[in-house]
């Protein structure tokens, strides 16, 4: 006879069971529409420089938004990583453009830190006041491969000064400081880092209000998407019965679904979702 699990229930109850019916209005889906329209010419437009260009991709897709300007973001960054002028960027500026483009796959040489290394081969003193320039170097860094030596320096470096600054700092500065040291960017879920960062980059003195506005309003459908999801699911695994037919079994359909939204959370990706979440609840 197969022993019992003795698996404690589901913490969640009936909380996901019910979804709101009301559905977004139509003057907030063609305001998204018109915002996201305004928000792709701003990522091809010619600005300044390229800090301008990095930054503002980068405020895209840490708002979660990044999804729907695939193309030209990837199109924007190719014409970055062609014309480089490396030599004669910041320690923010070179940490920055180095992180977005390992994230989309370019081959970037860890090498272009070298030239904030004094002679004896360490980082420069002089970058510990630059709290910009060390987060981004901090963020950079988790970026690393095996062998990057000075990437496995970087950490320890922008760690142990950050934490030291950090009680300094105003905020947001400090928000993004103290969040960071908690758990890099590449470490985070993509949704939920995209709610922390809507709360604090509204609060930065240059965040553009357009793309501000179209990352609410993307953040909240697509949000009531996934709770459709998720109420269709739970719907489902209640009405197999499984509590009362297989007593052993784990009840744990909604962290399956937290499981797979956390790997795809595109609205494009909603039937695997519910397909990958069954199929990992009926096995597991």
């Amino acid at each position: 006879m197969r022993p019992i699990a003795d698996f404690q229930p589901s913490i969640w109850g009936d909380l996901f069971f019910t979804c709101p019916d009301n559905d977004i209005d139509a003057e907030t889906k063609q305001r998204h529409q018109q915002l996201e329209g305004g928000v792709r010419k701003m990522i091809v437009a010619p600005m300044a420089n390229s800090t301008q260009k990095l930054t503002f991709i980068d405020s895209v897709q840490r708002l979660g938004v990044s999804y729907r300007f695939t193309k030209e973001i990837e199109d924007e960054l190719e014409n970055i990583y062609h014309n480089n002028n490396d030599a004669e960027n910041d320690l923010y500026t070179t940490s920055l453009r180095f992180r977005l483009l390992r994230e989309h796959g370019f081959n970037v040489s860890c090498e272009v830190f070298n030239k904030f290394k004094d002679e004896q081969g360490d980082f420069k003193s002089s970058l510990t006041s630059n709290v910009r320039g060390l987060l981004e170097l901090y963020e950079a860094s988790y970026l690393r491969v095996h062998g990057e030596d000075i990437l496995d320096e970087a950490i320890s470096f922008t760690t142990d000064h950050l934490t030291l600054a950090v009680a300094a700092l105003e905020y947001p500065l400090s928000e993004h400081v103290s969040h960071a040291l908690k758990q890099s960017i590449r470490r985070g879920l993509p949704r939920i880092e995209a709610r922390h960062y809507l709360s604090v980059y509204q609060d930065i003195e240059s965040h553009n209000m357009a793309l501000l506005e179209f990352a609410k309003i993307d953040f909240n459908m697509l949000q009531l998407l996934h709770r459709k999801e998720l109420s269709e699911i739970c719907r489902w695994w209640k009405d197999l019965d499984f509590k009362r037919k297989l007593p052993y079994v784990r009840d744990r359909v909604v962290e399956c679904y937290f499981w797979i939204l956390g790997v795809y959370f595109e609205p494009q990706y909603s039937l695997g979702r519910k397909i990958l979440t069954k199929v990992i609840a009926m096995t597991s």
